[in-house]
Parts: structure tokens; sequence; C-alpha cells
């Protein structure tokens, strides 16, 4: 097989490390399992472009992104449209689709899994026709990423303190708003702190992912108005991998949900998938079953006993 790998320059650990020695490695490690693989150092505001092209190079096998959830989500997009299988080399901080994936998060060891893994094939999610592999967020999310990109950090501890500091900062007056939940089920009219749609449902452990990406459905978890000292619990209930005993967070799976906002402010944001967008008045998000194509480590394909390989 031919891959072609665009890794970010300015990603996550990639930005610390000897990257043409990586490639070296990656070359003969990819070339043992009888594998042609093409390393391509770029930088961060010249990834989405790279990887539209390479996705487009004729007679490339499998498209090969190394970087945080930002680029993994741009290139899972890319392969999305294209129909060219995505290679995920967790490089970021939180790593939530290569761990979905069952990915090693060691990148030496993600490389040979990738090298000796098989094409599959998992479901992707959309906001208004937008594909994402993790979550869509909108209110307490949203606002903590907001506070979050305006603080300088350098490292992943600094990442992580950094959302501990918006976590403080966001409760000191936690968002509500209205929101209308439209499912096959009927109309959900209530007031909000916030709500999260994720590409299947979340697991139970205290990293908040998908534990198997075929199911189908996405998962709806709507969280009610909150005081400062009920966020400030949430949050210790999300770290702690409690916040399913939570009485202010309910959850729902649906094949399809209709977010519509009718007091929406104007420079109201959401975020998907790290991401922070402009938010729509009314934002419909789909799941869309096995239409990704990736490269499964062989022993994350078996756990995914119906994961479609092809």
């Amino acid at each position: 097989m031919r891959f072609v790998a665009i890794l970010n320059r300015d990603g996550g650990t990639l930005r610390t490390m000897d990257l043409d020695a990586f490639c070296v490695q990656a070359k003969a490690i990819f070339a043992q399992h009888g594998h042609e693989l093409d390393c391509r150092l770029v930088k961060g505001k010249r990834v989405e472009a790279a990887l539209r092209a390479a996705a487009q190079i004729e007679g490339i096998d499998a498209l090969l992104a190394g970087g945080g959830d930002g680029t993994i989500s741009t290139a899972a997009a890319i392969s999305f449209a294209s129909g060219v299988p995505l290679g995920v080399l967790p490089a970021g901080t939180m790593n939530l689709f290569a761990r979905a994936l069952g990915m090693p998060l060691t990148l030496p060891e993600a490389l040979e899994a990738i090298a000796s893994g098989e094409i599959g094939a998992v479901d992707i999610a959309s906001a208004n026709d937008r594909p994402f592999v993790h979550q869509f967020g909108v209110g307490v999310h949203a606002r903590l990423v907001r506070i979050r990109e305006g603080m300088t950090y350098g490292s992943r501890i600094g990442k992580m303190l950094a959302s501990l500091r918006a976590i403080g900062a966001a409760a000191i007056n936690p968002p509500e708003f209205s929101a209308e939940i439209h499912t096959e089920n009927g109309v959900d009219t209530r007031r909000v702190a916030g709500i999260a749609v994720s590409n299947n449902p979340l697991g139970s452990g205290r990293v908040l992912h998908a534990d198997r990406l075929d199911g189908a459905v996405l998962g709806v978890y709507v969280a009610a108005p909150l005081s400062t000292p009920a966020l400030l619990k949430l949050a210790v209930d999300l770290f702690l991998g409690t916040w399913r005993a939570s009485p202010v967070v309910s959850e729902e799976e649906v094949a399809e949900v209709t977010l519509h906002f009718p007091n929406r402010k104007r420079g109201a944001m959401a975020v998907i998938d790290g991401e922070l967008i402009r938010l729509d008045r009314s934002v419909t998000l789909k799941v869309h079953p096995q239409a990704l194509k990736v490269v499964l480590p062989r022993a994350a394909e078996m756990a995914q006993s119906s994961v479609v390989t092809k």
C-alpha cells in the first residue's frame, strides 16, 4: 500500500521532536510491512491544504495524519469527502478520536499499529453538513474553549492548567439559554447550560470519548441551568468519570437531532472537535454509519466485531 503522511510541525508533541529522524523511522517501519510511505512535514496553517492535496494524489491507498485533535478532525473530514482511508497518528493533548479507534498513544507503537493494520469503516457525524468525529457542543463547553483560547500555554500540562482556569472563570457566571431539541420522539423545549452531541455515545472513563464507533447513533447530553457550585461540582464529576450520576445531566441516543436556539445572541459560538465556530440558529446533527474509512489496529478491529472491513 502507498501511504502519504501529513505531519503538523506545530501540532502537540510533534513540535518538540526531530521530525526528519521520525520520518526515517516511520518509513522503515512501513517498509518492513511491505508499504511505501511518503512523509511530508507541514506548518500548522498549511495542514488542511496539504491534506486536501494529498487525498487527490493518484495511486494513494491511505492518508496518514499526525497532530492534535484539530488536525485529525480536519483529516477525517477530507477522508470522508474523498473516500481515501485515514490513519491516525496521535500527537495531541487528548487524542480523543485515536482513543476511540483503539490506537496506541505512543507514536512508535501507533506507526506499527497502522503499518500492520487493516482498512475498516467507522461512523462519522455532521453538524449542518460539517463533519466531526468527536463532539459538537454549545453553552458551557464553548465558553470554556473561548476562555482558554485567550490564555497562553506551551505544553500539554499548560493546556490542562489553562482548562482548569477556564472552568473557574466560567463558573463565576454560568451560561443559561433556551433550546429546542427536535428528535424523532418530539420537541423538548427547555432552559439549559449546555448541550453536547457526540459521534456515538460517550464511554464512562475519565477521558471522554466513544468506546466504539459503529453504533450508528449520536449521544445527546444536556446540562440543566447551573449555579456556580453546581458547575464546579459537575467539573469534578467529569474529572472523576462519575458525571452520569449527576442530576443535572440527561442523555439520549438518536440517529439525528436538530437543535434550535430561538434567542441566540449575536456572536454566539459553538465548538466542534475542539474548534470554535459561529453558532447557527438551528443546527441539524446526523450520524453517517460506517461512512469513514480508517486504518484500524488489528486488536481494535477484533474488539469491534461489527465494523466492516474493506
